[in-house]
């Protein structure tokens, strides 16, 4: 199997809904009749499963892909809500974003209560912040030039993302910011860029000024 196609096997498998293939195009940026080849040689070879998604408008229903195999837990704990609450907060709230952003914030500082995480500096809180990202499913990458920049090369949500992009990543930033503001330290400067290159997010993390974890 070639590095691309075993790529594209890995983000299905880190999914919690079966994904289009134009949710796994964004994600990769490779071209959309490569990604289209790669899931026609995984389903021939049993690897992967396809079904028609349900009719929403005119035109022929989308494929649905999902692996045959078992479902990695990556993002399991909160897959299922963030999907419903994207869909309710995209048709109901006059700003989806914002609205989305509130509710991740609210998440976060649930979350962080959950693990029993503390941090007495903020370069602890940035840890633990990661943490809790690797912990969700993002895989998460510091730069190696800035620590501030932070690469998130998962995906737990991708389906939804590209159906609800501001409302799901609004959730996602709120996590962080909740987060950082249950473990009392203050989240400004905390930016999430969606897609911002082939194959990951970019996160924005406040600067720490105190450098060493406590």
């Amino acid at each position: 199997m070639s590095t691309s196609r075993r790529a594209v096997l890995e983000m299905l498998r880190d999914q919690p809904e079966p994904t289009t293939l134009a949710a796994l195009v964004k994600l990769s940026g490779l071209h959309q009749n490569t990604v289209r080849e790669h899931l026609k040689a995984l389903v021939a070879h049993g690897f992967v499963r396809r079904e028609r998604a349900l009719p929403q408008g005119r035109g022929r229903p989308a494929w649905l892909y999902e692996t045959t195999g078992p479902v990695g837990q990556a993002g399991n704990e909160y897959a299922a809500l963030a999907s419903v609450l994207a869909t309710s907060l995209a048709e109901t709230s006059t700003d989806p974003a914002r609205a989305g952003t509130d509710a991740g914030t609210s998440w976060g500082r649930q979350l962080t209560r959950d693990r029993g995480m503390v941090a007495a500096s903020e370069a602890a809180a940035r840890e633990g912040v990661l943490a809790l990202l690797d912990d969700l499913g993002f895989a998460p990458e510091s730069g190696a030039e800035d620590p501030r920049e932070v690469r998130l090369t998962r995906c737990p949500l991708l389906e939804a993302a590209h159906r609800q992009q501001d409302v799901v990543c609004g959730v996602h930033l709120g996590i962080v910011r909740g987060a950082y503001a249950e473990l009392g330290h203050d989240a400004d400067g905390a930016e999430l860029e969606p897609f911002a290159e082939p194959g990951a997010c970019q996160l924005t993390l406040p600067t720490v000024t105190d450098p060493t974890p406590a």
